[in-house]
């Protein structure tokens, strides 16, 4: 511990006494940082997101050339073709924004004497600073040792998103979760339906492609869609769960005790979603501005912001 300006200042990780709602406000303010592209460069996050893009997409390949227009149902064909992309559509729009979206990052380096001046604090009261980062920590913040930042309400990090789960994308990440857990269920449902519609008839006239190729095709896509669902689904539940108590999936492991005071669990889910309940909670574009992006490029194209 040491003295500065009349108040003590600590290196320490947990229990910052610094609210949610205070931020930088230097030379590398945050209006400054929000007219840069958040992106993670981490190689085993870009694996992972590329990876999700190409399982999605070989989905939608299957679905759409091997099951759907070969079918000699019309409207058959149609509806589930235009539902199942307008999932995957909504699906990697989700993906996108988690994966570009800041997910509550404190600014680096932001523990300055000028900074703590500006705090206006009582003698005697006790910030607390990380000594990865050196920013002071707001409550309930914890650092991300890939992000090399600390997070507000960070939850966890995720690689196939290659970004942490915060307070700013989470909603992006449970629609994620949720749209990817739907083309999944639906994937199955369609690659039943074609199973049984081989065996049926003729294996040569259900699919443009060889039995064989269409029989491993759909046997990949089975196993895809499987734990895709296995796997979204429970962390759709596990993040619904941890929204309507109002505690991350990091404080629920470290057994944490709450310092703040929980919302009732609509509130919780009026936060992190946004107002009253609409089709915008389940809208990965709302909120989006072409705009913003239009000028950016304007300025010479996107900037990292880590």
């Amino acid at each position: 511990t040491m003295q500065s300006s009349g108040h003590r200042f600590r290196d320490v990780e947990h229990h910052p006494l610094l609210a949610d709602n205070d931020t930088y406000d230097s030379s590398s303010s945050e209006a400054d940082m929000a007219e840069r592209v958040w992106f993670i460069r981490d190689g085993c996050g870009m694996v992972c997101a590329i990876m999700t893009w190409l399982l999605v997409v070989y989905a939608d390949f299957v679905v759409t050339f091997v099951m759907l227009l070969p079918s000699k149902d019309f409207w058959y064909s149609v509806i589930n073709g235009v539902l199942f992309n307008c999932l995957a559509v909504l699906a990697l729009s989700s993906h996108l924004r988690t994966m570009l979206t800041d997910p509550g990052a404190v600014p680096k380096g932001n523990a300055t004497k000028e900074y703590m001046d500006n705090l206006q604090l009582k003698p005697g009261e006790v910030i607390y600073k990380c000594p990865k980062c050196c920013s002071i920590k707001p409550e309930r913040a914890h650092h991300c040792s890939i992000c090399k930042r600390c997070i507000r309400k960070m939850d966890h990090h995720c690689p196939w998103v290659n970004n942490c789960v915060g307070e700013r994308n989470q909603r992006f990440f449970v629609l994620f979760t949720m749209y990817i857990a739907l083309i999944s269920a639906h994937a199955l449902i369609l690659c039943g339906f074609q199973f049984f519609s081989c065996v049926r008839g003729q294996w040569t006239e259900c699919s443009d492609f060889s039995p064989p190729v269409t029989v491993i095709l759909m046997i990949f896509l089975c196993l895809e869609g499987f734990l895709f669902l296995t796997f979204t689904a429970v962390m759709f539940g596990t993040q619904i769960h941890s929204i309507c108590n109002d505690e991350t999936e990091i404080e629920r492991l470290k057994s944490e005790k709450p310092t703040w005071e929980r919302r009732l669990r609509w509130e919780g889910m009026k936060s992190v979603f946004g107002g009253q309940p609409s089709l915008l909670w389940i809208n990965p574009f709302a909120g989006f501005r072409i705009r913003r992006l239009l000028l950016r490029a304007k300025k010479g194209g996107p900037e990292f912001s880590v």
